[in-house]
Parts: structure tokens; sequence; C-alpha cells
């Protein structure tokens, strides 16, 4: 019966997921939230620390932590995993000589034991640039198909124009009530 009550709650009434958006410096995260937030581009510099914004989506209500993807505060991802649902890892598709650490990155998170149950959209963002590496390509590099214990989703985008960010955030509305 309990679960019965939740499930029509997720459903018909509103109900908050936590969201950090990770990814290395200059990947595009910071644009991409206020892209969701505004519909517009907003001139950004590096976060230092963290943005904190609501998206709702349907009734769907997202907290988004937007964390600063810069080496020296990569190391404090962890302190924002706790009661996370979801992690949107924002790549640079154009960053080809980054890949790897943003593959090491990505697994230390889905390793995390705070992060256990947590489902995963990756925004390939930068598709708009000539030579950037397609969702497929990252796929392969990334080794996604290699993850079993997380829902995932990979989806090209373009932060600057918005274009694939609404598909991203309709998988994430369908995982949370699909919960």
């Amino acid at each position: 019966m309990g679960q019965l009550i939740a499930k029509l709650m997720r459903i018909f009434g509103s109900q908050e997921h936590k969201v950090i958006i990770v990814g290395l410096d200059n990947a595009g995260k910071t644009t991409i939230l206020y892209q969701f937030l505004t519909n517009e581009v907003v001139h950004t510099c590096s976060t230092i620390g963290s943005n904190v914004e609501e998206i709702v989506l349907r009734k769907t209500h997202f907290l988004m932590w937007d964390l600063g993807g810069q080496e020296a505060l990569r190391s404090t991802w962890d302190t924002y995993y706790s009661n996370a649902e979801f992690v949107i890892l924002v790549i640079d598709s154009t960053d080809r000589n980054r890949l790897l650490t943003t593959r090491e990155e990505l697994y230390k998170m889905l390793a995390h034991e705070a992060l256990q149950n947590a489902s995963v959209l990756i925004f390939a963002n930068k598709q708009d640039v000539k030579d950037s590496m397609t969702t497929a390509e990252i796929s392969q590099f990334l080794t996604l198909s290699a993850i079993k214990d997380h829902p995932w989703h990979i989806q090209g985008c373009c932060a600057l124009t918005g274009e694939g960010l609404p598909a991203g955030l309709q998988w994430m509305q369908a995982q949370a009530t699909a919960n």
C-alpha cells in the first residue's frame, strides 16, 4: 500500500529530485544549467564551488547543483553526492585529450556508495563544433555499455542553442516518475 501511495505522489504530486551536474572545466555545465532555467545563453565564468537552481518540468522538480570542474575542485564533488538521484555528466565533445580523465572521474563517481542508486545522463556538449566527437564515439571510449548497475543515457547537445537539452530532461523525468 505504501508503494502505491508513493507512486501516486510521484505521478500527481510534486517531488523534488536532487541532481548534480559534473564534468571537467569548460565543458558547459553552467551554460546548460542556465539554459534550462532561462532558455537563453547566460555569460558565465569558471564555477568556484557550486551554483544551485530549481528546474521544474511538468510537476517534476529537479534541484540542480552545478559543481566546478577544475582539477582542484573535483576532489570535493563527493561532498554533494548524498541523496543525489541523478548525475548529469557534461562532456566537451571537442576535448579528445581529456576524455580519459572524464572516464576516470565517471567511474570513480559510479563506485561511490552514495551514488549507488543514481541515474546518469551524459550530455555530449558542443555537437555544433566541427570535428566534435559523436555520441557513439564518446559512448565507446567511456565504455558506457559496461555500466549495468545505473540507468544511463547519452544525449548530444549544444548548450548555446539548447538543442538536445529538452530530450535529456525528458529522459530524467521519465526515470523520476518510473521509480
